[in-house]
Parts: structure tokens; sequence; C-alpha cells
């Protein structure tokens, strides 16, 4: 399996989660919700980028390159990056489905 499949298949579980969430989301609240959700994939995506990148090049780990899609952001490989992605969709969303039967 390569990472690239990998990755898609949790970023559709992330993205799946996210659509539940936002329905379950008053929508009074939707747009503060996205704007959160969107702000932490901003950031998740870019410090993994930078710190990918650093723990590459000191040889901290290596990626099976014939498993890789060969598109990078400095170092780290884009499907790395995806990671950060799923979960910053992922997490919130099961907060708020959670949550949702409680007051």
């Amino acid at each position: 399996m390569t990472y690239t499949l990998l990755v898609t298949l949790l970023l559709a579980v992330g993205a799946a989660l996210a659509v539940a969430a936002l329905v379950a989301t008053p929508a009074a609240r939707r747009r503060t919700h996205l704007l959160a959700v969107l702000a932490t994939a901003v950031v998740m995506v870019a410090l993994t980028a930078i710190f990918d990148s650093l723990m590459i090049k000191a040889g901290l780990f290596a990626f099976a390159e014939e498993k890789l899609s060969g598109f990078a952001v400095g170092l780290a490989p884009v499907e790395d990056l995806i990671y950060a992605l799923a979960c910053a969709l992922a997490l919130p969303a099961l907060w708020v489905l959670l949550r949702r039967g409680r007051g």
C-alpha cells in the first residue's frame, strides 16, 4: 500500500466526520466552527512542514521513496502533511459529535 492511498483513506474519514459535525453544529455557530477548523488546519500543516523538514534534514527518519508521490513541501512529503490535515478535520468533529447529547 502506498502512502498516498493510506492518507487518502484517512482524509476521507476526516472529511466525512467534519461534514457530520458541521451538520450537527447549530447554524448560528457554523461560521465560527469553520473558521476555527480552518485556522487549526493551516497551523497544523505549516508546523508539520517545518518540523518534518527539520527532522528529515537531521536524519531522524526517512520515507520509502517508491511509496511516495514525489511531491513535497520543503523536505516533507505531501502525504505526511495530509495526516495533519486529516487530524485537524477529524478531532474537532469528534468533539462536536461526541458532546452533542450533553447539555
